[in-house]
């Protein structure tokens, strides 16, 4: 029996998700909801056999996963719904943007025990795993550090944006949205980050941030360097490089794995045709192996909390040596 999925928020990326559900084998798409009439009548295109439903609570009462793809702030009321309920969910980031909210959340969701996973696009998919497997076998030698590169021509994305909450400093902004993927990376990588210092920089009081630089450590000192900015003409550029004695490697765009011995980085195999379109599916196959109680790499609740009391340490400007 295919996994019946409700999916809350349908947005650009809660169409990508519903999209993704109805080609995999091992999920269906049985009922949407979104405020916005236009944003359900686009998802009704990529999941024509979903349902739309008049609320989220309705969307949600006969199935088995709850995709919640909202903003941050209501995502919370809706994942506790949910869990008490008995249902799957899977949460996009970030977790929330208030810790002590996001904290109370995680309780309350190993409470319910019910599966729970957050969508950090890289958990399960091949650049991480491969990664992973290459630190293991001493591929890389003696590890240096990470650094973290994500620059932008503006912000939002054309691409992202119709979700005008993006670019306001309450939910939205790159550090949030971007940066966190890789600094769940670099957790798994390296294990827990402490924030030394941080400087972000605001265009007023509302707005998200349009620079931001960071420097974190693991508990054997290893660093990780964060340089993000928005503006110039400019392709997008978002990279994370895992440095070695013996070699580094390199992930642009979350998917392109490349390695480097000292010369330039080259490809490590071929990369997919649709690099989202695998990800997607790699998060979906591990996201059923939680479902069936099985061993899968997604990316835990505890997890995602860490990385969101980093990220919002960076936007405050804090850390040990502030």
């Amino acid at each position: 029996m295919a996994i019946r999925t409700a999916v809350i928020g349908l947005g650009i990326m809660g169409r990508r998700m519903a999209e993704n559900m109805a080609l995999h084998p091992e999920f269906t798409v049985a009922t949407m909801w979104d405020p916005n009439p236009n944003a359900c009548e686009a998802a009704c295109a990529v999941a024509p056999g979903a349902a739309s439903t008049a609320t989220a609570s309705e969307a949600m009462a006969d199935v088995d996963l709850v995709y919640l793809a909202c903003p941050p702030v209501p995502r919370k009321a809706y994942a506790l719904e949910a869990a008490a309920a008995g249902k799957a969910i899977f949460l996009e980031k970030p977790l929330g943007v208030d810790i002590a909210e996001s904290r109370a959340l995680v309780a309350e969701l190993e409470a319910a025990g019910v599966p729970v996973a957050v969508n950090f696009t890289q958990a399960a998919g091949a650049a991480l795993t491969d990664l992973s497997r290459a630190i293991d076998e001493g591929a890389l030698g003696d590890l240096c550090g990470i650094d973290i590169i994500v620059t932008y021509p503006a912000w939002p994305r054309a691409w992202q944006r119709d979700a005008d909450w993006l670019r306001f400093a309450e939910e939205g902004g790159m550090t949030r949205e971007v940066i966190s993927h890789f600094l769940f990376l670099s957790e798994r990588v390296l294990g827990p980050l402490t924030l030394q210092w941080a400087h972000a920089e605001y265009p007023d009081d509302e707005l998200c941030e349009t620079h931001v630089a960071a420097r974190l450590v693991n508990a054997k000192g290893l660093p990780v360097s964060i340089l993000g900015s928005v503006g110039g003409a400019q392709p997008d550029r978002q990279e994370v490089t895992v440095k070695g004695a013996t070699a580094s490697r390199r992930i642009s765009e979350f998917a392109m794995d490349t390695v480097s011995t000292g010369e330039e980085f080259a490809p490590t195999n071929s990369a997919p045709t649709d690099t989202r379109a695998s990800s997607l599916k790699a998060q979906l196959d591990d996201m059923a192996l939680l479902m069936a109680g099985k061993p899968n790499r997604l990316a835990t609740p505890q997890e995602a909390l860490r990385v969101q009391v980093l990220i919002e340490g960076i936007l405050a400007n804090e850390g040990a040596n502030s």
